[in-house]
């Protein structure tokens, strides 16, 4: 994300804050240079995956399953 001083300024715990949640570095335009602020320790990129339950009903019904009668043998 790319921002002047001044926005940096009015916003900087904002900002800060959510270079520390993402991990997505800051740039900071000021006199025509760039300037940086990245976290030193960026979290995981999995770190803000959501839990879903995906299996509903018994999982050691899935193991245990007979699918004798669906099997076809005269299929490649």
């Amino acid at each position: 994300m790319k921002v002047t001083a001044s926005q940096l300024r009015s916003n900087i715990y904002r900002m800060l804050d959510q270079v520390a949640a993402t991990g997505t570095p800051l740039v900071i335009e000021r006199k025509g240079r760039r300037l940086l602020i990245a976290c030193a320790d960026a979290p995981s990129r999995l770190a803000g995956l959501v839990r879903h339950e995906c299996i509903t009903g018994d999982p050691e019904s899935l193991v245990h399953s007979d699918w004798s009668a669906e099997w076809r043998h005269d299929l490649p």
